[in-house]
């Protein structure tokens, strides 16, 4: 897809279609009424007759405008004027690309960011589009055998914007927001690919595959033998039941000084998670498939910063495997010692991501990272208190807090701070080892990140349960490529403050 964003005369160059917002109550936008004006009139006379009534969302394809350029005409509904913010531009811009994408139509024009929603710099108008446009048009990589539909022909988005800054903030956010969407898909792909193909096997040659395309970018991955040696027996604990090897996926980006202290990216990655010995329901087990979907976002942020050429140091840290039960399970009551030397009492083997998150902020130290933020979809507890809108956000480090939960509202993927306190840990107290791996149904989320903490020590480290946003279920069931949105903007914040 190819993105541009112009002004003036340039805005009305010849394309296949122009897309035009309009207000409800009949209010045309200033760029509908300067088009109309060249146009006899015509979207005035329709909305006096009421047939375009332009609730938000709301589509209309006008085939006959003129005999001229953009003789094709799109009015998209952007609601009541004064409620016309970020969340009605995306709604609008959604609405409209899914129309583009059911004609013809190869290029058009769209004037929907001419007068600025409330509380959108031109900046993100353009990455908000791009962002859209790759969203509308991603296919998911499914292997049904019967004929597929024909991709839809659009392939090139003309932003306009009232002056040549705009256009050329909107150009940056076009820019930016392509970076980000070949991310996301690098994460849809893996997290929708079945579980007898996206195993932790495949998941290191999709790491080794991102190193290929990106000469900033190298891959070490692990294998049982050497994670023995590193004395991962949390992470370990967690593979027993199943005959795919563990991996332990490395990956380095130097874009900044060589003295620069890096940025560590921790992904989750059970490539399938039954609940080991601690089954879980039948019912939805297929979607834990997804449970890799840290890991997914691991990748996809990393593809993105490589294609940004971010000027930043970071380090992605992966521990892949599957959890199963069979003959030599973990079982509940087992107690394991993890890499930092710490033992735990496995009372939950259905609790395991945060075994294998613990022995990955322990390999991290190594690297001396300024700051560790882990991605996991690490509880259902976070769903119940969420739900699908806001990923969970723990840390002890204010500042970093911050940083991460700006990043989610400008990404429009947003974090939900949540506390992380030492009346929870009380709760992962055990009578046999240091500490026990669930501290039970009562603040499921925070406890989890409770247990983590205990391996973070003296780290600046944040996490992120991302267990509600990181799918859909029912008829939309699919990969969202959160939280990529959210920490690539927070790098791009880290790389203007590095510069």
């Amino acid at each position: 897809m190819q993105f541009n964003a112009v002004s003036g005369s340039a805005a009305h160059r010849r394309s296949e279609c122009v897309v035009l917002g309009v207000y409800e109550a009949r209010e045309l936008t200033a760029a509908a009424r300067l088009f109309d004006g060249r146009h006899r009139r015509r979207i005035a006379a329709l909305l006096r007759r009421g047939d375009f009534p332009a609730r938000l969302g709301d589509t209309l394809l006008l085939s006959d405008v003129g005999d001229g350029p953009n003789a094709r005409v799109l009015l998209v509904g952007l609601g009541a004027r004064k409620t016309y913010n970020r969340k009605a531009y995306r709604r609008a811009l959604q609405s409209a690309l899914q129309a583009l994408t059911r004609t013809g139509v190869r290029h058009a024009v769209l004037w929907l960011a001419h007068e600025p929603a409330a509380g959108v710099e031109a900046y993100y108008a353009g990455r908000y589009a791009a962002e859209a446009a790759a969203s509308v048009l991603y296919r998911v990589p499914d292997l049904k055998t019967g004929a597929r539909p024909p991709a839809p022909a659009l392939n090139r988005l003309t932003l306009a914007l009232a002056d040549t800054d705009a256009a050329r903030a909107a150009q940056r956010g076009l820019d930016d927001g392509a970076a980000i969407a070949d991310g996301m898909k690098v994460t849809r792909d893996l997290a929708n690919l079945p579980a007898n193909v996206c195993t932790p096997r495949h998941l290191g040659r999709a790491a080794r595959a991102l190193a290929k395309r990106y000469r900033a970018l190298k891959v070490k991955v692990l294998q049982r033998r050497a994670i023995e040696r590193l004395r991962m027996g949390a992470f370990l604990s967690v593979t027993r039941g199943s005959d795919e090897p563990p991996q332990l996926i490395v990956l380095e980006y130097r874009g900044g000084r060589r003295s620069a202290a890096p940025i560590a990216l921790i992904g989750k990655g059970i490539t399938f998670d039954s609940g080991g010995i601690s089954l879980k329901d039948p019912a939805g087990m297929d979607e834990m498939k997804f449970d890799m979907s840290g890991a997914a976002s691991v990748l996809g942020t990393f593809a993105s910063a490589a294609a940004l050429r971010l000027p930043l140091n970071l380090v992605g840290i992966i521990p892949a495997c599957e959890n199963l039960p069979n003959g030599r399970a973990t079982k509940p009551g087992d107690i394991v010692r993890s890499m930092s030397g710490q033992t735990v009492e496995v009372l939950n083997t259905d609790a395991e991501g945060r075994l294998i998150l613990a022995d990955a902020l322990t390999y991290v130290r190594r690297f001396k990272p300024a700051t560790v933020i882990d991605i996991a979809t690490l509880t259902g507890a976070c769903v119940v208190a969420l739900g699908a809108h806001f990923a969970g956000l723990m840390s002890a480090d204010p500042q970093l807090t911050e940083e991460l939960a700006s990043a989610g509202e400008r990404a429009d993927d947003r974090a939900w701070r949540m506390p992380l306190a030492e009346e929870y840990a009380e709760q992962l107290k055990s009578n046999f080892a240091d500490m026990a791996n669930t501290g039970g149904r009562e603040g499921g989320a925070i406890t989890a990140a409770c247990f983590l903490s205990k391996f973070a020590q003296g780290l600046r480290w944040a996490h992120l349960d991302i267990a509600g946003v990181a799918w859909l279920t029912g008829a939309q069931k699919g990969s969202t490529g959160r939280p990529v949105p959210l920490l690539v903007d927070f790098l791009l914040h880290r790389a203007r403050k590095a510069a």
